[in-house]
């Protein structure tokens, strides 16, 4: 069983019929806040969406991880990871959908 996925075309479907701007335009906006987004995290900054969530960049050290199958420990290079922690008000609304 696969969930339903929120797509780009979605978004802007969504903004052509709650704003009235032209499918194109709508496309074109919904790129430009992903554009935006994109390279405020590529530039290191963290993106805040007031009422929405937080996009996060965190350093992870390199450390010594073991693999599950062999148990032979194997060391995890450092790298930069990408965490989302929502708003309460984002949780809340999850939550109230059960």
């Amino acid at each position: 069983m696969s969930l339903p996925t929120l797509t780009r075309a979605e978004l802007a479907d969504a903004i052509n019929r709650s704003v009235g701007l032209s499918r194109a335009d709508a496309g074109r906006m919904v790129e430009s806040i992903i554009d935006h987004v994109t390279e405020a995290l590529a530039k290191g900054q963290q993106v805040k969406l007031t009422g929405f969530g937080t996009f996060l960049l965190r350093d992870k050290k390199q450390r010594i991880g073991r693999n599950p199958k062999t148990g032979i420990e194997v060391p995890i290079t450092p790298r930069r990871v990408l965490s989302f922690r929502a708003s309460s008000q984002v949780r809340a609304r999850i939550a109230d959908a059960k």
